[in-house]
């Protein structure tokens, strides 16, 4: 079973912005169950299908697996609506990976900072870009935000 061990943040500043290039991520949700979720997602020229258990605080079960870029095309059409549009930027920061995500659209004025651990005690060092951890706060979940939008907050 693939596991995801995630952590989720606010960002303040923008001193992150020179890190890294940014890339244009579409992505929807085929069931955004709290369950279960089932996204597909255009990253470039790059499709892929994941599938995520529940969370358990910032754990949850993850299987990912790449499709053909035109299968991802036509799913979106029949994912939930409004579709996450974002732009993501990797930055390598001590060690770890940090993905920051700045959303467009319903969510445009949302950035937020995501790590991937190997463990939930797993330690890190915070870039002085992160702000406070949302993790735990459900409306931060890409899957919430199709149903509750940033901009209605």
């Amino acid at each position: 079973m693939g596991v995801e061990i995630e952590r989720k943040f606010l960002l303040r500043g923008d001193a992150w912005r020179s890190m890294g290039q940014p890339v244009l991520l579409r992505q929807g949700y085929l069931s955004s169950h709290k369950e279960r979720v089932v996204r597909v997602r255009i990253e470039g020229e790059r499709g892929v299908m994941t599938i995520k258990g529940r969370n358990v605080g910032a754990v949850r079960g993850e299987w990912e697996y790449e499709i053909p870029l035109a299968d991802a095309t036509e799913l979106l059409l029949l994912c939930e609506q409004p579709l996450i549009e974002k732009y993501r930027s990797r930055i390598d920061y001590a060690g770890h990976v940090w993905e920051v995500d700045e959303f467009l659209g319903v969510n445009a004025g949302l950035v937020v900072a995501e790590i991937e651990l190997g463990s939930e005690a797993e330690q890190f060092e915070l870039p002085e870009w992160v702000g406070e951890e949302v993790t735990s706060d459900v409306r931060y979940l890409n899957s919430s935000l199709i149903k509750h939008p940033y901009s209605a907050w």
